[in-house]
């Protein structure tokens, strides 16, 4: 399993790399950096007058929740969220009539025990393949704000070939968006939604931190396990992840290995396409 820094490696063979479990690490790019000033905006705007970074020694948490119930859609359904997307992937050498994304998402990790649940989900161990995605996803990850080895994120590279017992099977993507995606405010305490998690212990390490600048970026397959690190550090960490798949390998069921996932329903019907924002076409979609 390799990490590449900056490679300039074509589309075709980093995917093919990325399927087999290899990491791609960007520095800061024009659009990463606008995409990150544009979340910076929204942050400072929503929390005003208080430190986003800082937020838990001055709000309670269900004031905090409501907060984030309304800056993370904002920033989700931003037009300049998409336009930001569309030119990191141009940036990246990605063929945008046959790449759709998902669009970009705002993520939270508060120090300690402050709001770990719901609408700021502190996220298990897991692969995105148990939550309907397909195989040739691959995701991309990015600070918003300066990161630190003890509020980041951890990948578990060592399971990427080693099947897990998970709860993968009572999970379907519709169900989800139907019953538990959109009342994720009210979890403040704990979460009770019905998500996939491993059914026996699992061994954290060896695990990889990646510590990227603001505007770094890194991607990996959706068949990596991955989890949330437990904030140690004083300050909250803003993050962005989106998603892209490639419509050939979509078409042609290429991808990494499924060496545990069982769960039903699909999420490429969220993808949009990257020159024009038109979902996938039919015959992609009935495939899965």
């Amino acid at each position: 399993m390799n990490i590449f820094v900056d490679s300039t490696m074509s589309d075709d063979s980093r995917r093919r790399a990325l399927y087999g479990g290899s990491i791609f690490v960007h520095s800061p790019t024009e659009n990463t950096l606008r995409l990150c000033r544009l979340a910076q905006e929204l942050i400072e705007e929503a929390f005003h007058p208080f430190d986003p970074l800082r937020v838990s020694e001055s709000l309670p948490a269900e004031n905090c929740a409501e907060i984030l119930a309304a800056l993370k859609p904002k920033f989700i359904h931003h037009p300049r969220s998409k336009e930001c997307i569309q030119g990191i992937l141009a940036e990246a050498g990605y063929d945008l009539e046959k790449t759709y994304f998902d669009v970009p998402r705002m993520r939270t990790a508060f120090p300690g025990d402050y709001l770990k649940s719901g609408i700021a989900y502190a996220f298990h161990p897991h692969r995105d393949t148990w939550y309907s995605a397909p195989m040739c996803q691959i995701n991309w990850w990015m600070p918003i704000y300066e990161l630190n080895s003890e509020n980041c994120m951890a990948l578990h590279p060592h399971y990427f070939s080693r099947a897990i017992k998970n709860g993968s099977s009572q999970y379907d993507y519709q169900r989800w968006n139907q019953e538990s995606r959109f009342n994720a405010a009210k979890h403040v305490k704990a979460d009770t939604r019905v998500q996939p998690h491993a059914e026996e212990p699992i061994e954290l390490d060896p695990q990889i931190r990646l510590v990227c600048p603001v505007g770094g970026a890194y991607q990996f397959s959706a068949a990596h396990l991955h989890s949330t690190v437990p904030n140690t550090s004083p300050v909250t960490r803003y993050s962005i992840d989106f998603r892209t798949v490639h419509v050939d390998d979509l078409v042609g069921q290429a991808g990494a290995n499924n060496v545990d996932s069982a769960c039903t329903g699909t999420t490429i019907g969220d993808y949009l396409r990257g020159t024009d924002l038109a979902h996938l076409p039919d015959e992609a979609l009935a495939l899965y």
